[in-house]
Order: C-alpha cells, then sequence, then structure tokens
C-alpha cells in the first residue's frame, strides 16, 4: 500500500489550499515519511487516533488536509478530521461558566472552554461508524465566535480508518503547583491575581482531558522556536479569515486583540514549545521562517531528516 501521489495531485492540493510552492518540498522532506509511518503503525481493522498538537499558526490544520488527501487518495483510506476548537462549547455556555467560575472562561481556547463530553462523543460514533453509514462532524465558526449550524458541518462515511484531531492543547499535560503561582504575563497578573483561573483550567487538564489525551495511539508536534513566531503566524491565519467570512466579520480581531487574545494561550505554549517534544510520538521542528528543520521520531520511524 503506497501513500506517494503523482505531481499533478500535489499540484492540486498545493492549488487548493493556496500553498506556497515550497510545500512540496515539505510533503518530501516530512510529511510524505508521516503518512507512510502511519500505514505501518495502524492496525487492521481499527481506527488509528492521531493527535496533532502545535501552537497558533503552526500548520495543524494544514498537515491534517495533508494527510487525509494522501491516505485517502493514495491508500483508499477514509479519514475524519477534527479540530478541537470544533468542540469548543458555545457562547452562551461560555458565557454561564465565566459567571459560575472565573470571567476569563468567556473566552475560548483553554482547556475547560471545550465539551469534552460531546467529542468523546463524536469519537466513540466515528469508531463505531458501518460501511456506508454516515456522521456530521461538528463545525465552529470563529468569525461569530459561537458553533457552526448543523446544517453546515461536513459529513463522513463508515468505517473510518483514522481519526486526527488537532488542536493547539492536544496531549498537553497539567502544570505543578509550583509553576502555577506564577503569573505568566500582563492577563494573569491583572486578570487572574489569585492564580483561580489558570488553577481551573490546570484541573481540566488532570481530570477530562487527560482521559481524551489517553485514548490517541500517537501524538505529532509541530513545534515552533518561539512565542514572537507564533504571534507572526497567529495574526496571517486571522487575516485569511476576512475573505471567507462574509458580511459578518464580528468575531475577527485585529492585531492589538489577537495580542490580547494570545497570552490565553501563552502559558501552555511556552510549556508545551519546551517540553511536549519529550512525550510526543514525531516532531517536527519549525524555524521562524515556518520551515521544518528537523523531524524526530521515538520508535518505528523512518529516518530523521535533516
Amino acid at each position: 500500500m503506497s501513500t506517494r501521489l503523482t505531481q499533478r495531485q500535489l499540484e492540486n492540493f498545493i492549488s487548493t489550499h493556496r500553498l506556497p510552492d515550497t510545500f512540496l518540498k515539505l510533503i518530501e522532506d516530512c510529511y510524505s515519511h508521516l503518512a507512510a509511518w502511519l500505514v505501518k503503525k495502524r492496525q487492521p481493522g481499527k481506527a488509528f487516533f492521531l493527535g496533532i498538537n502545535g501552537a497558533q499558526g503552526t500548520g495543524k490544520t494544514t498537515l491534517a488536509a495533508y494527510l487525509q488527501f494522501a491516505l485517502e487518495q493514495g491508500c483508499g483510506w477514509r479519514v475524519a478530521v477534527l479540530s478541537i476548537d470544533d468542540f469548543y462549547l458555545t457562547k452562551s455556555e461560555r458565557a454561564q461558566l465565566a459567571a459560575k467560575i472565573h470571567p476569563l472562561l468567556a473566552t475560548r481556547g483553554v482547556p475547560g472552554t471545550h465539551d469534552v463530553y460531546m467529542l468523546n462523543d463524536c469519537l466513540e460514533r466515528l469508531r463505531e461508524l458501518q460501511p456506508n453509514e454516515t456522521m456530521a462532524l461538528p463545525r465552529f465558526d470563529k468569525s461569530v465566535d459561537d458553533r457552526a449550524s448543523p446544517e453546515s458541518w461536513p459529513t463522513v462515511s463508515g468505517p473510518i480508518d483514522l481519526i486526527i484531531l488537532e488542536g493547539w492543547c492536544v496531549g498537553s499535560a497539567p502544570q505543578s503547583s509550583e509553576a502555577l503561582r506564577q503569573s505568566s504575563n500582563d492577563l494573569e497578573e491583572h486578570h487572574d491575581p489569585s492564580g483561580a483561573w489558570r488553577q481551573y483550567v490546570n484541573e481540566q487538564l488532570e481530570e477530562s482531558y487527560a482521559g481524551l489525551f489517553a485514548q490517541l495511539d500517537a501524538l505529532v508536534f509541530l513545534q515552533a522556536p518561539n512565542l514572537a513566531a507564533v504571534y507572526r503566524w497567529r495574526v496571517e491565519q486571522e487575516e485569511k479569515l476576512v475573505p471567507v467570512s462574509g458580511r459578518d466579520t464580528t468575531g475577527i480581531m485585529n492585531r492589538d486583540q489577537i495580542a490580547d487574545f494570545m497570552q490565553h494561550f501563552e502559558r501552555l505554549t511556552r510549556a508545551n514549545i519546551k517540553r511536549l517534544s519529550d512525550t510526543a510520538d514525531v516532531t517536527f521542528e519549525l524555524d521562524d521562517n515556518h520551515d521544518c528543520i528537523r523531524s524526530r521520531y521515538t520508535s518505528s520511524a523512518p529516518t530523521s531528516t535533516k
């Protein structure tokens, strides 16, 4: 079973996703090896559950899309791609959580602002999906900061060979009590001086999220070089929402809003950049230009590149 695609297929993928021609090299050096690795790792008759972690703008969605394309076109697999972002609590649910626990929980993003029960239910149904049985996959509309209408959700048909869950906190580990004591930025210092918000987030990682992440068969980590690069990539990501959002762009942020928004993610993003490569099965180390400069596999691996 081969994951190799034709030149025309690769060019169509790059054109469809509006990627630079240099993406071909990333496929050749890194992503094609990962696709082949997944073919070897998957047990016949069982859906393989792959997690992809990376800070905002690192390319998680593009990697997931490539793997789906390569394995469906090259191997005839059925692939379901989920983003943990699509399982955010609704705006009204987060408002209730903010009133009950802490005001910062009104902002989507951190562990505790997702519907983990809904996500687990989705995973269970995907694993049990029978031939010719279809299922809708939830979607969240960031431009309006709320769950998209179910009528717009994409569908997949069973049986499923690969489930991909991508997200900035997928596979993240809880922090120690000592690490939580010190504020990591202005947001925490001024809006969470008691540490109640970050303690709640940490508790969610220790409880429901730990159970979710324990189900992963493998974790891929897109390792950003630093937070400055993450901010730049996040700005580029937000700007791409404008032409596809239609008239209602109330949920799209400017640069200052992005900087404030990213402070919600800073603590865990820093921790992941520093430590997640120790526990991830595959790490793609990125440089400031978004190029992959090194690939590392922990077991049953192809030769590391670069």
